[in-house]
């Protein structure tokens, strides 16, 4: 085994030496972001679907008697949240695209057409949030020294 002229070995780096930490490793971030993502709009999807079948509280109007521009987007939403969780847990490329087109559709949907789909601050601060972690941390992803 290699040592360095005090007898230690080469591998690893020493207890307590400050300057020999390791790294934030950014990719493993990113990995545990994209999942988390994932679960979330799983279940943002699977809300939209409840909605659709009609499942869950009697409040809101049935699904069938909702004007045909609410109708279409619960399905639009239904259909894409689901499959950019898929994406967002595969860890693709295609899966950060299509999370960020439903966000930034949410977001737009609900500003000009607010009656349809609301939108609170709290959503809109949360996405935008969501949205610079992810380039925050993708770029920091793709930038780090292996």
């Amino acid at each position: 085994m290699a040592t360095l002229g005090d007898g230690e070995p080469l591998l690893g780096p020493r207890i307590g030496d400050a300057s020999r930490r390791r790294p934030t490793r950014w990719k493993l971030v990113l990995v545990w972001l994209l999942r988390l993502l994932s679960v979330a709009w799983m279940a943002k999807g699977l809300m939209a679907w409840m909605v659709i079948f009609g499942v869950g509280p009697e409040a809101q109007p049935p699904f069938e008697e909702r004007l045909l521009s609410a109708q279409a987007i619960t399905v639009y939403f239904a259909v894409l949240d689901l499959v950019a969780a898929v994406g967002l847990w595969m860890t693709s490329t295609w899966g950060g695209v299509l999370w960020l087109l439903a966000t930034i559709s949410q977001l737009l949907l609900g500003f000009f057409f607010p009656r349809l789909l609301p939108v609170s601050t709290l959503t809109v601060v949360s996405y935008v949030t969501l949205a610079i972690a992810y380039f925050g941390i993708t770029w920091a992803a793709e930038n780090q020294s292996s």
